[in-house]
């Protein structure tokens, strides 16, 4: 009988039944040497890989010779004892231990394999065919044999896996070592007798750093020569280590820079490149490199006029187009003015703006306000100035024009204007001027009368007598002008200029601070800190000026009506009126977002603060409407009230339908986590057990779900009458609210089946805040400026506060009635007067305060991650929604 027994079922011959029981027996006797080998050949392998570490950082090399040898010995004896002990009592597997491992990775009893190649002792033909049976079903599992995955066990002979640490050791060494790997392998085994350890390979590094106000990159060098182009100031370094000898010189021509040692072996030179040549590094005359170096000239920039200057074609400004190049780059540019009757006068300096960055070639034209200069109707010689990084400056030519000046009708303003370009042309002549004023001041009906002026004239002599430092005169034209405006313009005038000039002023401010915020460079000396701080005090002090300017602008404005008899304006409560209160709480806001670092938001503040200014200029006021046409459009901004109401809503309901999912998902991953760690005590929870599926909503989740089904579809409904009345007012209907009425209607269905709703919540959101844009663009064009008078034109969300008052509705018929919305809010009293003054209400600076209080803990809180992630999770979510 063959000892692989008979033919097994299935077709399969003893030959191949007895072939792949060998292959199973080899594999297993492989998994067998495998468990046992691996656990005794851990340590050997562990003691190679510190000595590698060791190796790769080279510390053997450091190692007198015989102590290096030492240390070798050491090693390889410490080799051979951790082998000698690791594989004592080691045996190869046989074939019966195979033969064990696969009956027991099989699951197997009885040891069928020991069946095959048995004989039964007797010779019994009823024992031998019941033996040749067992053969038989023994055969038939050769198949089915296992040989299972090699356990050798390492982690319980290596409990701190000091394995791991061996290998980071290895990985961060041999990133160290880099392409001196191999020759520091071979020098941790071949100590040195011959003397000192070999002399480091040379390194010769060079490059050129350019000037800052170049901009330019780097350059660096080739150790092996070449050319190279730097601009002239450019500073060289020079960097050499290793080899042998004395300090190296660097040559430049005929001059030499000598070399500056940072320790035994590096060296390093620098030199600034005000000339090229030939550049070379010496070392006991032995040259190692060498370069042409052609250092590249910094031309001073160039300036001209593109057209003769004059007065420009609108208002008062004087127009000087230009164009200047630099080849690096332009820094300043100037306008300089001289009196053409008197050229030894100091100069007029005007400042030219420049693009932003370097340019190297621009061209623009400045059109600065002069007419308040003395030098106004007088002819001067204008030169434009050019500047680069370098401090090099370029000039144009000379250019004559009449520096443009201001009309005046008023008989004394012309008198003293006359008398201040004489002042101008002849400083000298005080005694005419004194005259002129006594003049002036002896006829006061000729300014009615006006203690003001007078006071200003006889001022302006007294000084002329009594001053006689050089700049008096200036100031004595500084006061003729003032009140020749005064003459002229009134007070209203002169303080309307005043806040034009106070808005320029701040608005060049803020634009500075904003570009200076865009670069991005945080302060990190004493001396960048002092400037942001003069920074941020200069656009407080800007601030201020315009805020006196507005209050003295209005005070005038109401001296005016008073002194002209006008009528009071009346107080609309349905139009948001400019008064000084509100500029006020401007000009506050504008501050905090100056002291705070924002100058955008100041800049947003300024705007409309000016479009208030602008409204007050063209004295636009609450004009009177007719009052069907005041019911519509105050109709209208109930109608987008109740939008606004809509859109807080739905934003509720979309926020509880993120919690439910999230607590849904936080249960299955729990239900989950619990299942994997613990699969035989699991127990579904109760609802699962009663025939709720997992992951299914429970009782509590489907009540809220219905509830907000329930309010879904009375938002639905609203919305159509709002639609219907809307359409009805103005002959249109937003598109936006068509889209979030379908959308409502999926969140409906949703809701009710059970489904996730988040989608048409969110879409519907977003369709309803598009629609209220559409309305209040409708209620502009049907009813102009007035139907959207507040902070924000054309925004829903300004215009219309969140109790403003709506229509009627008929889900919530119970509980409404006159003087409620359709989701039964009051929006009037009795009298009719909305409740909350048909405005939004303009957060003090208090509740500002607050609010930024709030988020402040809201982060602290959130940043104490030992607080319950339910918690945690709720304040990311208003962390991330305000």
């Amino acid at each position: 009988m063959s000892p692989a027994g008979p033919a097994a079922p299935g077709g399969n011959t003893p030959e191949g039944l007895a072939a792949a029981l060998r292959r199973r027996r080899r594999l297993a006797r492989l998994a067998l040497f495998w468990e046992a080998v691996w656990p005794r050949a851990w340590p050997v392998l562990g003691i190679i890989g510190l000595f590698l570490v060791v190796a790769l950082l080279d510390l053997p090399q450091q190692l007198p010779g015989m102590v290096h040898i030492l240390f070798l010995l050491g090693v390889a004896g410490l080799l051979g004892w951790a082998g000698r002990q690791a594989f004592r009592g080691f045996r190869l597997p046989d074939d019966s231990g195979a033969e064990r491992r696969l009956e027991q990775m099989s699951g197997l009893r009885h040891r069928p394999l020991a069946a095959l190649s048995d004989r039964p002792s007797g010779n019994d033909p009823s024992g031998l065919a019941l033996w040749q049976v067992h053969q038989q079903r023994a055969a038939a599992q050769i198949r089915r044999l296992r040989i299972g995955t090699p356990r050798p066990g390492l982690p319980t002979r290596d409990p701190r896996a000091l394995r791991a640490a061996v290998v980071l050791g290895m990985i961060a060494a041999l990133t160290v070592a880099g392409a001196e790997a191999p020759e520091r392998l071979r020098r941790a085994v071949t100590p040195a007798f011959a003397g000192p350890a070999p002399t480091p390979v040379l390194k010769l590094e060079a490059w050129v750093t350019p000037p800052a106000y170049t901009g330019a990159a780097p350059i660096f060098l080739d150790p092996a020569g070449g050319a190279a182009t730097a601009p002239v100031g450019s500073k060289l370094q020079v960097s050499v280590s290793g080899g042998q000898g004395a300090a190296p010189d660097l040559l430049l021509d005929a001059g030499a820079t000598p070399f500056r040692a940072l320790d035994a072996a590096s060296f390093t030179a620098e030199a600034v490149l005000e000339r090229g040549g030939r550049l070379a590094v010496r070392r006991q005359g032995a040259e190692l490199a060498h370069w042409a170096l052609t250092v590249q000239a910094d031309a001073p920039p160039t300036i001209a006029f593109t057209e003769p200057p004059g007065r420009a074609a609108r208002g008062l400004g004087t127009r000087l187009p230009w164009k200047a190049e630099d080849d690096w780059g332009l820094a300043a540019l100037r306008a300089e003015l001289r009196l053409k009757a008197r050229p030894e006068a100091p100069p007029l300096l005007v400042d030219l703006p420049l693009p932003s960055g370097q340019a190297k070639q621009a061209k623009g034209a400045a059109t600065p306000d002069l007419s308040s200069h003395p030098w106004a109707g007088l002819d001067v010689q204008a030169r434009l100035f050019a500047k680069d990084g370098a401090g090099q400056e370029g000039a144009s030519g000379v250019a004559g024009l009449t520096l443009p000046e201001r009309s005046f009708n008023h008989p004394v303003a012309k008198r003293l204007i006359a008398l201040r370009k004489e002042l101008s042309i002849e400083p000298e002549r005080r005694a005419p001027a004194r005259r002129e004023l006594e003049a002036v001041a002896a006829a006061p009906e000729a300014f009615e009368h006006d203690t003001t002026t007078y006071l200003a004239l006889r001022t302006a002599r007294t000084r002329l007598i009594v001053d006689r430092r050089p700049t008096a005169v200036p100031e004595v034209q500084e006061i003729l002008w003032q009140v020749a405006i005064a003459l002229e313009e009134g007070r209203d005038g002169r303080t309307a200029r005043a806040l034009q000039q106070a808005r320029e002023a701040l608005r060049q401010a803020l634009d500075q601070a904003e570009q200076n915020k865009a670069q991005d460079q945080p302060a990190t000396t004493p001396e960048e800190q002092q400037k942001q701080g003069e920074e941020r005090a200069e656009l407080q002090r800007r601030i201020q000026e315009l805020r006196d300017a507005i209050r003295q602008h209005l005070e005038a404005l109401a001296e005016k009506l008073q002194r002209e008899n006008a009528e009071a304006i009346p107080f609309d409560p349905q139009s948001r009126m400019l008064d000084q209160k509100e500029m006020d709480r401007k000009t506050k806001r504008m501050e905090q977002a100056a002291k705070e670092g924002r100058p955008e938001d100041a800049k947003k503040e300024l705007a409309e603060l000016e479009e208030m200014l602008k409204a007050l200029e063209e004295g636009r006021v609450a004009r009177a409407e007719s009052p069907e046409r005041q019911q519509k459009r105050e109709k209208g901004q109930q109608q987008m009230g109740v939008v606004q109401d809509m859109v807080k809503r739905e934003s509720d309901m979309l926020d509880r339908s993120h919690q439910r999912a999230e607590g849904a998902e936080r249960d299955r991953a729990a239900q989950t986590r619990q299942q994997r760690l613990n699969p035989q005590s699991f127990r579904w929870p109760p609802d699962a057990q009663q025939g709720q599926q997992p992951g299914q909503p429970n009782a509590q989740d489907q009540a809220q779900r219905d509830q907000d089904a329930r309010l879904q579809r009375a938002l639905r409904r609203a919305l159509g009458e709002l639609m219907q009345q809307f359409g009805d007012l103005t002959g249109e209907v937003p598109e936006g609210l068509g889209r979030a009425d379908q959308a409502m209607r999926e969140a409906q269905e949703a809701l009710g089946q059970g489904g996730d709703a988040r989608d048409a919540q969110q879409r519907a959101l977003k369709a309803l805040q598009e629609g209220g844009k559409q309305m209040a663009q409708s209620m502009q064009r049907q009813f102009g400026q007035q139907g959207q008078e507040g902070e924000g034109e054309g925004d829903p969300q300004d215009m219309a506060g969140e109790n403003q008052p709506g229509g009627n509705g008929q889900d919530q018929a119970q509980g409404q009635g006159e003087g409620r919305d359709p989701l039964g809010r009051r929006s009037r009293d009795v009298n009719g007067n909305a409740d909350n003054g048909a405005d939004t209400r303009v957060p003090e600076e208090a509740e500002l305060l607050r609010t930024r209080r709030l988020q402040e803990e809201l982060r602290k809180r959130g940043g104490e991650r030992e607080r319950p992630a339910e918690e945690l999770e709720y304040i990311d979510r208003l962390l991330k929604r305000f």
